[in-house]
């Protein structure tokens, strides 16, 4: 049975899967394929031992992506996805494991890529894409799933990173207009993608202003702001961002003006920080995780996303 953290079955999300294409692969922490023929012969591989038995069989899978960007205004100029598949295998015996990706994968050559027409839209081209040794690639190439035999415990799957295609979860709209040299007042919008029934938790808007700062005032929508003169910051938080919503924070800042001031203040990029539960910004999705083991037991499989900003940067 197949489950997220949520009670949300995978197989029950709503829209079109987009196709999966790798453009290199290779092995962690050896570039050479590690087959499951020894398995096969011996009933042993390196990393699992035998005889492991547990009341509860249960596997956990997080698909944990971090999301850099930087942009200008509205326009994006750079975004990408660096991810991870995590996993915890609380399993007996020596199981076999099949995890299904997007509806599709696909496993193409550079010279391959280069030839190919451009692509539709609905194609994830994931980049550098690293697998943990215990995978086994021949059947990978043959039944386009990646096939494994787990090692006990916590261990990292696989790892890819994205930099096409990619949904940004919310969007910063800043205005800031300087009146005079002492005084500036700050408008900033932000506007949830997310479907209503998703959420962002833990944002934090850092809006940089001059280190003369000596007075602000605030009114929000949502959250709580503030002055933060340690770091010459306006901090600007949301514990929950609910998807569909578009929450903003209006701020006068007086500063002080010194002698010394002798050329105007260069205003460093507004920065943001946020995690989204159930929300995949690469696209990538599971449509199945499979468990075979000889003696037939039943196992539970866990399934969770989660979406963070590494570095999230604005400039206006």
């Amino acid at each position: 049975m197949l489950k997220t953290i949520t009670a949300r079955t995978v197989l029950s999300t709503k829209g079109r899967q987009r196709k999966l294409q790798f453009r290199t692969l290779s092995f962690w922490p050896s570039d050479k394929p590690v087959p499951n023929a020894t398995l096969q012969v011996t009933g042993v591989v390196g990393w699992r031992r035998e005889g492991l038995v547990y009341k509860k069989n249960e596997v956990f899978l997080d698909i944990v992506e971090s999301v850099k960007s930087s942009n200008v205004f509205q326009s994006v100029l750079r975004c990408d996805v660096t991810g991870k598949i995590l996993m915890k295998c609380f399993i007996s015996g020596m199981p076999d494991l099949k995890l299904g990706l997007n509806d599709k994968i696909g496993l193409e050559k550079m010279s391959q890529l280069k030839s190919r027409p451009a692509k539709s839209g609905k194609t994830i081209e994931l980049d550098d894409v690293t697998f943990h040794q215990c995978v086994n690639l021949t059947r990978f190439n043959s039944e386009k799933t990646v096939s494994f035999v787990p090692p006990d415990g916590e261990f990292e799957l696989m790892k890819y990173c994205i930099t096409e295609g990619v949904n940004l979860p919310v969007r910063v709209l800043p205005t800031i207009k300087e009146l005079g040299r002492t005084c500036m007042e700050v408008n900033v919008k932000v506007k949830s993608v997310l479907g209503s029934k998703m959420f962002a938790l833990g944002v934090v808007i850092k809006i940089p202003v001059p280190k003369q700062t000596a007075k602000t005032s605030f009114q929000v929508t949502s959250g709580r702001a503030k002055y933060k003169a340690a770091t010459d910051c306006l901090i600007w938080k949301i514990r929950k961002f609910p998807g569909q919503t578009k929450p903003t924070m209006s701020a006068e800042v007086e500063s002080i003006s010194t002698i010394a001031e002798k050329k105007s203040w260069t205003r460093p990029p507004i920065q943001m920080e946020f995690q989204v539960p159930m929300f995949s910004a690469s696209g990538l999705r599971v449509r199945f995780l499979k468990v075979w083991e000889k003696s037939g037991y039943n196992t539970v499989e866990w399934v969770r996303y989660i979406t963070k900003a590494d570095s999230y940067k604005i400039r206006c």
